[in-house]
């Protein structure tokens, strides 16, 4: 699975999002700092959907398998 990333040059730095993953957002005044903000802000999104999930599901049972998706 591939997961694109988008920088847009703006007066004060860099904004970046990744398109397949709404909420995934940040900002930095560098293109390296925006880079590591974003890989912060997708595990904050992974994790805030995981709350959401569990509350969600509460006490049923559910099956639960990880998925390792390669890193680029």
């Amino acid at each position: 699975m591939k997961l694109t990333q988008v920088f847009k040059k703006m007066p004060e730095g860099y904004i970046g999002f990744v398109e397949e993953l709404p909420g995934a957002n940040t900002q930095g005044a560098t293109l390296e700092e925006t880079r590591a903000n974003l890989r912060e802000a997708i595990e904050l999104v992974m994790e805030a959907n995981r709350i959401l999930a569990e509350e969600e599901i509460g006490n049923e049972e559910v099956f639960r398998e990880t998925l390792l998706l390669a890193v680029a």
